[in-house]
């Protein structure tokens, strides 16, 4: 960690159980996060969730980002429901997690093609354990922003106005299945169809998954 500025990460109950470490200067890795050990475990810890969890439960909503910068520099302009994964893509146990102490989850990742992918892939970790009784959300930044970028830029107004332009999970699940594709050609429906149904099996029964 030498040389690097220190992110503690705590649990639920607010004990410290690894760190997060950024590079000050150029070199690699950008982030070096303490090894996995039977009480830090990347795929189902949080960074924030324990600072976050009474804004949580006030707002009403979760929001995930990508980056510990991200959870800090919304904190600071005033979303202190801002949480983050720990270098990790999110998982089905995350969400489980937020979806526990909220009932809408707002997935707001950078504007590039790897924070693409990354809402991807949580929403195919949403997609099991969401029921019909929980939203889930996605903002699609603009290219080339991330949280920490536009609050500097254009401020929280700027953040509120992308969240509430935010995706359902129900068209974002269709925008991403077409993306690149064609919803006007046979042949690309039927690709999309074919992509759907794997993700439609894994989510559980319910009026959601039946719509």
């Amino acid at each position: 960690f030498r040389d690097r500025i220190m992110f503690p990460i705590r649990n639920p109950r607010g004990q410290v159980i690894g760190f997060g470490a950024r590079i000050l200067g150029a070199g690699e890795p950008k982030y070096l996060n303490s090894p996995e050990t039977p009480v830090f475990r990347k795929g189902q810890e949080l960074y924030g969730l324990h600072e976050a969890r009474d804004a949580i439960r006030q707002s009403g909503r979760a929001i995930v980002c990508e980056g510990y910068l991200d959870v800090i520099q919304l904190a600071q302009a005033g979303f202190a429901e801002t949480v983050a994964a720990l270098g990790t893509a999110v998982t089905s146990a995350h969400v489980s997690a937020l979806m526990r102490a909220t009932d809408h989850v707002i997935f707001a990742f950078d504007g590039d093609a790897a924070g693409r992918k990354a809402a991807r892939r949580a929403l195919e970790a949403t997609l099991p354990v969401i029921a019909d009784t929980k939203r889930a959300s996605f903002v699609l930044l603009p290219e080339g922003e991330d949280p920490d970028s536009l609050v500097q830029a254009r401020g929280a107004a700027a953040f509120e106005a992308e969240l509430a332009q935010a995706l359902p999970l129900s068209r974002y699940f269709i925008e991403a299945l077409a993306s690149g594709r064609s919803l006007g050609s046979p042949e690309d429906r039927a690709a999309i169809v074919a992509d759907a149904k794997p993700l439609l099996l894994s989510m559980p029964p319910g009026a959601l998954r039946l719509q």
